[in-house]
């Protein structure tokens, strides 16, 4: 078990952890989420003692591993990080950085660090690339080697700082299979991430931080449906709902289709969903909306339902009264009725807007 008692972690110029308080028990996976500069990683850093507290206790098995004259490599021998940046020695293969600290924290002879270090391999299918170095590495690649790795000293604790973030959309699969497989092991599991779906799908239990505190912990289910503090709610809805607004005939279109296809890959939403969604904004807002608009005043709101892998498309315009489903343009409407499940047009009841429009599209 791990007790957090009052840890404080004070830089400077910011204090990011000011009273976090919390338990985590054996073999529970905890997700931590919140806002970038909450403190996240800095736990993270502090409960693996790659940061010193400034005040507070942290105990790993009774062990209050922030006291004077504390074993640290003891302490860490029982935790194993992988970092955002894969923190892979260079000048090594692929096998050495595996096998290194075992070898010489463990006192693990070469032979039985080698056998073990390729079962590891196997295990997150790499076995081909244990004498590549790392720079002949893809990046999904490297931080399955650095996830190798840290299995390799057989921790009871994994500590995962963000470990997709610095990957290509294309490489986050991979790296979560691993992860997934990796939760199986019961073995005690922190994950900061920004990937909610993710965190959803394998967590037991999320930390959501914000004030310098786990200002809200529960369920994956509590946390992200039914949170009960009003930070916890605004942060949720912003994850799930992705908001574009138009105020200018000369808007970056090609931005808003990057933002699009930003949300879909961190909510994990099926590419050719992503696809639908794009081609929904582009009919329906920049051809049927925006060219009869004498003033552009669009606001679009897209929210992914998990449940019935559904994209909803809620767009607010006008001033006017305008129904672009009456338009001439039945190119436009046609490609909009192939992709969507339901379309419904009306006055908006919520706002000054005048026109309100909702798109249901199925993948």
């Amino acid at each position: 078990m791990i007790e957090l008692r009052h840890v404080e972690k004070r830089y400077p110029d910011a204090t990011p952890l000011k009273d976090v308080c919390a338990e985590i028990r054996d073999g529970e996976v905890i997700s931590v989420i919140g806002p970038s500069g909450t403190g996240k990683s800095t736990l993270l850093r502090c409960i693996n003692r790659l940061e010193t507290p400034t005040a507070g206790q942290i105990l790993v098995d009774g062990v209050d591993i922030t006291a004077p004259g504390c074993d640290l490599n003891a302490v860490r021998r029982k935790m194993g990080m992988v970092f955002q940046s894969f923190n892979l020695f260079d000048h090594m293969t692929v096998i050495e950085n595996i096998i290194a600290a075992p070898m010489d924290l463990k006192k693990i002879s070469k032979n039985d660090a080698w056998k073990e270090g390729m079962r590891l391999l196997r295990a997150v299918g790499l076995s081909d690339k244990a004498y590549n170095y790392p720079d002949e590495l893809s990046g999904g690649q490297k931080q399955r080697v650095a996830i190798a790795r840290a299995l390799a000293m057989d921790p009871s604790v994994i500590l995962l700082d963000e470990p997709t973030s610095a990957l290509d959309p294309a490489m986050v699969g991979e790296v979560q299979a691993v992860i997934r497989e990796l939760t199986k092991l019961g073995k005690t599991m922190m994950i900061v991430t920004h990937e909610m779906s993710f965190a959803r799908a394998i967590c037991t239990r999320v930390f959501y931080m914000d004030e310098g505190i786990v200002y809200e912990e529960g369920t994956p289910e509590q946390i992200f449906d039914h949170p009960r503090k009003e930070k916890t709610r605004r942060f949720v809805r912003r994850l799930k709902v992705l908001e574009l607004e138009i105020s200018s005939r000369g808007y970056d279109f090609l931005g808003m289709m990057s933002r699009i296809a930003e949300y879909g890959a961190k909510n994990q939403l099926p590419p050719r969903l992503i696809g639908k969604i794009q081609l929904a904004f582009e009919e329906l807002v920049h051809r049927l909306i925006l060219p009869q608009l004498a003033e552009p005043d669009i606001r679009a709101a897209i929210e992914y339902a998990s449940e019935e892998e559904t994209a909803v498309m809620t767009v607010l315009y006008g001033k006017e009264p305008l129904n672009p489903l009456t338009s001439d343009d039945q190119l436009s409407l046609s490609v909009l009725k192939g992709i969507t499940q339901e379309i419904q047009a009306g006055e908006n009841q919520d706002g000054p807007e005048a026109n309100r429009i909702t798109l249901k599209i199925q993948p």
